[in-house]
């Protein structure tokens, strides 16, 4: 077996790989959070809390579990998750929410204990899987050209970096990206830093208290919306970009226990990354397989770095022009876009399945406020089911 080294496995492209996903999620839908936090109750002190918490939280489980299991393996807030509570918890106190948040943890941890998880998601065929992952992952590359539509000069600039470092220097493709976006922003003024507060953020312990009703009407739908629009699609990510199965249920236990430490402070709903786990895994963190982890690594630096800056976080990330983001999530993609699509369809016998799968999770539907990630996969399933049949019946 190949002994790892750390320091002898680190790159350029795997550290930038890791800052470019922690950009994407903060830049993207921290605003979300924050949102969610003042529907909660939550005062402004607190609202540096919960970035403390939810960055520290993400950075401990990245960095500890991407480095024991060598794969890239990223803890991330439920942004769907967020907007529900910002629909669900006005009129209640912050103690009910903190409540609701330990007892979506105290969920995941039974899910990971009883097992209960890893046999639902062994039965999720790879084709399918990756057919899930390319819907999902499809809108950030149609945000490559509405973001072009909205800043030509720029994103033009973008797109043009990235196809010429592609052919000339493929690995580190996304800092070009990165690079000539930064400049581009920075010449036209389109950064502006001028609000960002230099302070650390100062975690704010609150103790629970639980409402039964408030479990059941928001923390069953919080924990339902979390599984199956992150949880579910992460593990794919994982076991379409791994080298080796993991073990879901231990990596899930992580998971829940790191949630319920956390959630006094405001880490109200952690899961498994789909988005950012695809930026850190795809070719251009690391052309080795084998060395992507330290871009997990590295993510979990920046989430640690961004959550003991929580004040000053906020304002960083909220400096990015939008449409620079938007491309920069997009060109990164592209490459596990193409792999994913390439592995749904690959194998005929999975095809149909895979297709229905990839247009169902990339139409972006949901029923029952459940996630079309979820769908997706319950209808690629029933229709890979439907096929076998027919086809056993003439033997009967």
């Amino acid at each position: 077996m190949k002994r790892f080294s750390f320091f002898s496995d680190l790159s350029l492209s795997a550290i930038n790989a890791g800052f470019i996903s922690v950009l994407v999620g903060y830049a993207s839908t921290l605003v979300i959070v924050l949102q969610a936090a003042t529907a909660s109750g939550a005062t402004p002190e607190m609202l540096q809390s919960w970035v403390w918490a939810l960055g520290v939280g993400m950075g401990i489980g990245c960095i500890g579990l991407s480095i024991y299991y060598k794969q890239p393996i990223i803890i991330a807030w439920s942004t769907p998750g967020a907007a529900l509570l910002i629909t669900s918890l006005h009129g209640n106190t912050i103690e009910q929410a903190i409540g609701i948040f330990i007892f979506v943890g105290a969920l995941t941890l039974l899910m990971g204990v009883t097992g209960l998880f890893d046999k639902l998601t062994k039965r999720i065929p790879l084709p399918l899987a990756s057919a899930m992952l390319a819907g999902i992952l499809l809108q950030f590359g149609f945000n490559i050209f509405t973001s072009l539509k909205t800043d030509p000069i720029m994103v033009g600039v973008m797109f043009i970096s990235y196809i010429i470092a592609k052919r000339i220097m493929p690995r580190y493709a996304a800092i070009w990206v990165l690079v000539s976006g930064f400049i581009c922003a920075y010449f036209f003024d389109l950064i502006q830093f001028e609000q960002v507060s230099w302070s650390m953020a100062t975690p704010v312990w609150v103790w629970p208290e639980f409402d039964l009703g408030l479990l059941i009407g928001v923390g069953i739908p919080l924990f339902i919306v979390t599984t199956s629009s992150q949880t579910i699609p992460g593990v794919a990510v994982l076991r379409a970009t791994g080298q080796k199965p993991l073990p879901v249920s231990t990596l899930l236990n992580w998971n829940g226990g790191i949630n319920i430490l956390f959630a006094p402070l405001g880490a109200f709903s952690l899961s498994f990354a789909a988005i950012t786990a695809a930026l850190c895994a795809s070719e251009d963190s690391h052309p080795d397989p084998q060395k992507r982890y330290i871009a997990g690594v590295f993510n979990g630096v920046f989430n640690f770095i961004a959550g003991i800056f929580g004040a000053a976080v906020v304002g960083i990330f909220a400096a990015f022009p939008v449409a620079m983001v938007a491309a920069l999530a997009g060109l990164a993609l592209l490459g596990t876009i193409s792999a994913s699509l390439v592995s749904a369809f690959e194998d005929k016998s999975y095809r149909e399945a895979a297709l229905l799968t990839f247009l169902m999770t990339a139409s972006g539907v949901s029923f029952f406020g459940i996630a079309s990630a979820f769908w997706g996969i319950v209808v690629g399933l029933v229709a890979l089911l439907a096929n076998r049949t027919i086809k056993e019946e003439p033997n009967n």
